[in-house]
């Protein structure tokens, strides 16, 4: 933990380290900013923001989903992420180019201001800290009461702890990068397509 002087409060990134640690038990690195190391409590399936909002509306409930700048953040079970590439070819994602990725053991997410949402507002969750707007926030947080882990969205069908299975979030994270992908090489109204004359 990084300190003041002696008995002074500790610095917003070590409050938000703490928080992280003795709220969710789930390990933090770095100070400035904060990172979570994945592939221990949690793996991220990361994604567009405008493809994950799209998935969200089809799969309500998910476990935590974090928004940094133009990524969506799903986290899953631990482990789950080195299925990803096995689970798209089984259900016939293989081979298309999706911006669908994993982190999974070894990697960092940065830490999103604990106990805020989507739009940020201005204060955030550890004592005294600001939240500047381009941070990583929470879109879903982590509910430490309830335990996060058996929230997360996990291999096999039918989901558990209130959370879709990683077959069916996988499906539809994918079909909604696809569908984006699409809508991005459309013409606007007016414009013509490559070789049209």
């Amino acid at each position: 933990m990084i300190l003041g002087a002696r008995g002074a409060e500790p610095s917003a990134p070590a409050a938000r380290s703490r928080w992280y640690e003795r709220e969710l038990g789930w390990p933090t690195a770095g100070s400035d900013p904060v990172e979570l190391l994945t592939g221990v409590a949690f793996d991220v399936i990361e994604l567009p923001a405008v493809a994950g909002s799209a998935m969200l509306r089809r799969v309500p409930r998910t476990g935590p989903v974090a928004v940094e700048g133009a990524w969506m953040r799903l986290l899953v079970a631990a482990g789950s992420t080195d299925e990803l590439p096995e689970l798209l070819d089984w259900l016939e994602w293989g081979g298309v180019s999706l911006d669908l990725g994993a982190i999974g053991a070894g990697g960092r997410i940065t830490a999103p201001c604990p106990a805020v949402s989507w739009p940020p507002p201005r204060a955030a969750g550890a004592p005294g800290e600001r939240c500047p707007q381009e941070a990583a926030v929470w879109l879903r947080p982590p509910d430490a009461k309830g335990g996060v882990e058996p929230t997360l969205p996990r291999a096999g069908f039918g989901g558990d702890g209130g959370a879709p299975d990683l077959v069916r979030l996988v499906s539809a994270a994918a079909t909604e990068c696809h569908r984006a992908r699409l809508l991005r090489a459309l013409p606007l109204p007016g414009q013509r397509r490559a070789g049209e004359g």
